[in-house]
C-alpha cells in the first residue's frame, strides 16, 4: 500500500509540472489518493477525479455547491462515484445482451488520462480522454476514443467527444448522469418537459406522456424520448434555478431513488435522496448514435444558476 500511495504522489507530481496554473488549478491527492483536479477562479471553483473523469464539484462564485456528491461516496478501483457527474458509455443501464456486464458501462469506472488544462476567457477547460484496450474489449469488441471536455466559469459546459477509431461502424448509448444539489426534492420542479413522451423504467418502460412539470412524490426513472429541450431546475428552498441547455441530445433522463431503493444503496445516506434530482443530457435506446469509422459525435450540456426572485 505504501509503494502504492509513493507512486501516486509522483504521479501527482508530475502532472502538477505540466498542467498546474499557479493560483488557479493544482492537482492534489483526493479521497483514497485518487488524483483530483482543483480548479478556482473568480467566477466559480470545481473539482475533477481522473477517476470516471468525474466532476464532483462546481460552485459558482456567490452561490452553493450546485453538483450532489453522496458523503458514501466509494472511490475505489473499478467503482463509480455516487454523485457527481458520472458518463454512461457504451450502452445505458444494463447492457441488453450481457446481465452481467457493469450497469452503464465501463468508462465511468477506470482512470482517464488529463490531457490539457487551457484558459478559455475567464473560463478554465479541462480535457481528459480513455480509450478501448484489453479490458475494455472484454465487455465491448470495438475500438474506441472518448474526450470528456470540462469548461469551468460563470458557467459550466461538459462536452463528452466519441471517435470511431474502429474499421467498422460503431452504435453506443451515452449519458451526463448529473447528479444537482437540491435543498429538498419534495419541493423541487423539473420544468421544460411538459407534453413529452417518455419511458418509466419503474413500470417497465412503459410509454406515458408527461402532463404539467416535473414534480416530485414517489421514485422517479424516466426517459424522454426526442426531446432537446432546455431544461430548469426550480428550488424554491435553496432560491435558484438551474438552466441546463443540450447540444446534440435527443434524450433526458430525469432520476431520484426515493427512500426504499436509496435505503439499498450502500454508497447513499439513507437521507440524502432527499438532497439532489438527476437530469442527464443523453442519446439511448431509439437515440443511440451511430459512427462510420474516423467519424466523430459530440454531446453537451450548458449549466448556469440563477437567483429565484
Amino acid at each position: 500500500m505504501a509503494a502504492t500511495t509513493a507512486n501516486q504522489s509522483l504521479d501527482i507530481q508530475a502532472l502538477n509540472s505540466r498542467f498546474a496554473l499557479p493560483g488557479i488549478v493544482k492537482i492534489v491527492p483526493g479521497n483514497n489518493t485518487f488524483p483530483k483536479v482543483v480548479v478556482t477562479t473568480p467566477q466559480a471553483s470545481a473539482e475533477i477525479y481522473l477517476h470516471g473523469a468525474h466532476l464532483t464539484s462546481w460552485i459558482p462564485t456567490g452561490q452553493k455547491e450546485v453538483i450532489f456528491l453522496s458523503e458514501k461516496a466509494q472511490f475505489q478501483d473499478g467503482k463509480a462515484i455516487r454523485g457527481g457527474v458520472p458518463i454512461c458509455f457504451p450502452w445505458f443501464n444494463a447492457k441488453q445482451d450481457d446481465p452481467k456486464a457493469p450497469s452503464h458501462g465501463f468508462v465511468r469506472t477506470k482512470s482517464w488520462q488529463l490531457d490539457a488544462i487551457t484558459h478559455e476567457g475567464n473560463a478554465i477547460a479541462v480535457s481528459l480522454s480513455t480509450q478501448s484496450d484489453e479490458a475494455t474489449k472484454k465487455w465491448w469488441p470495438h475500438n474506441f476514443h472518448v474526450t470528456q471536455r470540462i469548461t469551468i466559469g460563470t458557467q459550466l459546459k461538459i462536452e463528452l467527444v466519441v471517435t470511431n477509431t474502429d474499421n467498422s461502424t460503431l452504435t453506443f448509448e451515452e449519458a451526463l448522469h448529473t447528479y444537482y444539489h437540491v435543498g429538498q426534492i419534495r419541493e423541487a420542479t423539473v420544468v421544460g418537459l411538459n407534453d413529452t413522451t417518455y419511458q418509466d423504467n419503474t413500470e417497465g418502460n412503459r410509454e406515458k406522456l408527461q402532463q404539467g412539470n416535473n414534480t416530485f412524490t414517489q421514485r422517479t426513472d424516466n426517459a424522454y424520448l426526442n426531446t432537446q429541450h432546455d431544461i430548469e431546475i426550480i428550488d424554491p428552498s435553496l432560491q435558484r434555478r438551474i438552466l441546463i441547455a443540450k447540444r446534440h441530445s435527443n434524450n433526458t433522463v430525469v432520476w431520484n431513488p426515493w427512500e426504499e431503493l436509496a435505503q439499498s444503496m450502500a454508497d447513499l445516506g439513507d437521507e440524502e435522496w432527499q438532497k439532489f434530482v438527476c437530469v442527464e443530457a443523453a442519446n439511448i435506446r431509439a437515440n443511440a448514435i451511430t459512427l462510420q469509422p474516423e467519424e466523430q459525435h459530440t454531446m453537451a450540456a450548458i449549466v448556469q444558476v440563477q437567483q429565484l426572485g
